[in-house]
């Protein structure tokens, strides 16, 4: 009965996280509560997995990463890129190489987030489609992660699993033999053929021409027969039922930005107003505002130059997803105005106000040039236009370095865990003052930690109540009479399949008990079916919600959802073609 209700459980788990409606970390919490309410996990147990030794390590590796990057590191890294050539092919290969070896030892989404702005750069300068580099970049930074024990939470969920079976967790460079292999026919791969099976999505455009701007924003002028003369602008919406939005006022030549709703209009201001031809007629009739001609007041106002517009993309996380910008208030609470959003190659201009955020999108957005990038970071976007390199960071690159080498200096003699050792030196690179307090937890991805933390007694359910065991002699009825290289193959393409349509920590959490009970029923040893189970976790290349990084790049590449294959099933091919049989030459049957 008790298995029963775990694989039903799991079946509504997997129909949940396809369907993409309900965050990954909610999912998790119904399965863990479903769970706890059938009697099969204890409650004294049910947050137990929130102590596990992969969660605090994936914590961790979060907050080093972020240390990395705010030490100057990358942005050293970066001003060298820029220094690149017009040559694409030089371009995908540089880029990969470098997100490929910076995901193994950072989180491979915050890899990947700080290489976009420097590939989109670079491919506008060169006149080519950001989508030629994007995908590349998006899959060098799955394959990077493979390559080491912190380079992706698979890893480190696979090296807590062997730790409870064996007593002994898989090392740091552990999965680097087959994992660098792997990687680097990957990016030759991707750097040499695939990108040409990508098709043109996106021709070089800056921000302006991208959206059109121009087509969407009007001058209108304030004049003494104007019915909404001395009305605040909250009570100029209240007067017309056209869709429009007040981006800013200029006033006696002087500009004003994401004015305040209780903003009162005064004769001869020019509003400078955001609305389509459709809407603006019945704008006019309702208000009795003048167009103004063909000079534009908002470039040429005193504050005009200080007001830039750029292009950012929602991350995962990001406080915009699941609301709008009429919930967020986004002018009033961060002075910034939404222009425009663009979705999976649509464009939207209208109704901004109530867009619902989603992973992946990309908005135009508008505001003070000095604090627009903060701002933009604050509410977990990604800035995409060229951005300004941080300075006087240098010096402390030597001390950053310093202590994430003398932690995996600890992990690799054996001297202190990796959940221990990592810990240490998130700390210390706080306190030493390489990473500001107020960004030590929010460099934390909080979902994917609460997925870990909720879906780890999930999956010791699956194995204490018999359910692992079962479907691994399931497999094994199918697969009988075949050789150990097709089980391994199996399990490999298996677990492939599902991180393509699951968060790829919650497919290493049900497959690696699976893996472990097909390897103790055949008699063999459970290193290298655990392997499979790791590669195959950071193998999700044929969709874009199978892993961030391709939901990252989705929208700023304009990519369809069948684009992810074209590359991504050759892909996985070579893996699977390549990947059995170095998993079985360094870690024998």
């Amino acid at each position: 009965m008790e298995q029963t209700i775990v694989f039903i459980t799991l079946l509504l788990v997997l129909f949940l996280f396809a369907w993409g409606r309900i965050r990954h970390d909610f999912v998790a919490f119904i399965a863990l509560f479903v769970l706890v309410i059938a009697g099969i996990i204890t409650p004294g147990k049910a947050f137990i997995g929130f102590a596990h030794p992969a969660v605090i390590t994936v914590a961790a590796v979060l907050i080093i990463g972020k240390a990395l990057e705010y030490s100057g590191l990358i942005d050293l890294l970066g001003k060298w890129v820029m220094k690149l050539g017009k040559g694409l092919l030089l371009q995908i290969i540089v880029l990969s190489l470098m997100v490929a070896v910076a995901s193994a030892f950072m989180n491979n989404v915050g890899a990947l987030a700080i290489m976009m702005p420097i590939a989109i750069h670079l491919a506008r300068k060169s006149g080519n489609p950001p989508s030629y580099i994007l995908m590349p970049i998006a899959f060098a930074s799955l394959l990077g992660g493979m390559t080491t024990l912190i380079g992706t939470p698979p890893n480190i969920i696979i090296a807590t699993f062997r730790a409870d079976e064996t007593g002994e967790a898989f090392g740091m460079f552990a999965f680097s033999p087959v994992g660098v292999v792997l990687a680097l026919a990957g990016i030759i791969f991707v750097s040499l053929l695939g990108w040409r099976l990508i098709p043109k999505r996106r021709s070089e455009k800056s921000e302006a021409e991208l959206f059109d701007i121009d087509d969407y924003i009007t001058e209108l002028e304030v004049t003494k027969e104007s019915k909404v003369k001395g009305k605040s602008i909250e009570e100029l919406y209240k007067s017309t039922d056209a869709d429009v939005q007040v981006l800013g006022i200029v006033r006696n030549n002087k500009r004003m930005h994401a004015p305040e709703p209780e903003e009162v209009l005064q004769h001869k201001d020019i509003l400078i107003l955001e609305t389509e031809a459709a809407e603006l007629k019945a704008f006019l009739e309702d208000t009795g505002l003048k167009l103004v001609g063909g000079k534009k007041f908002r470039k040429d106002a005193e504050g005009s130059r200080k007001i830039a517009i750029t292009e950012a993309v929602v991350m995962s996380g990001s406080s915009l997803i699941g609301r709008s910008a009429a919930d967020l208030r986004m002018r009033s609470r961060y002075g910034i105005n939404l222009l425009a959003v663009a979705r999976r190659e649509q464009k939207i201009h209208r109704r901004l106000d109530h867009v619902i955020f989603r992973v992946g999108d990309v908005l135009l957005l508008q505001g003070r040039e000095h604090m627009l990038n903060d701002t933009i970071n604050a509410i977990g976007c990604l800035p995409l236009a060229q951005r300004g390199l941080r300075i006087g960071y240098k010096t402390r690159i030597p001390l950053a370095l310093g202590i994430f080498v003398a932690s995996v200096v600890l992990v690799v003699t054996g001297l202190l865990p990796v959940q221990v050792s990592f810990a240490m030196a998130a700390v210390a690179l706080v306190l030493s003052g390489v990473l500001p307090v107020k960004d030590m937890y929010t460099s934390v991805d909080w979902p994917v930690i609460v997925l870990l933390g909720a879906m780890i007694p999930v999956g010791t359910a699956l194995e204490t109540t018999g359910g692992a065991a079962g479907i691994a002699g399931l497999i094994l009825d199918v697969g009988s009479n075949i050789p150990p290289w097709a089980i391994l193959t199996i399990i490999l393409v298996v677990t492939m399949f599902l991180s393509d349509i699951i968060n790829n920590a919650a497919t290493v959490v049900l497959m690696a008990p699976i893996a472990i009970s097909i390897a103790k029923t055949l008699g063999f040893s459970i290193d290298p079916f655990l392997m499979a189970v790791a590669i195959g976790g950071s193998c999700a290349f044929l969709t874009p919600i199978g892993h961030q990084s391709n939901t990252l790049v989705m929208a700023p590449g304009g990519y369809k959802f069948t684009d992810y294959w074209r590359m991504g099933l050759p892909l996985e091919v070579i893996i699977v073609l390549l990947g059995v049989p170095m998993i079985m030459l360094i870690w024998p049957l």
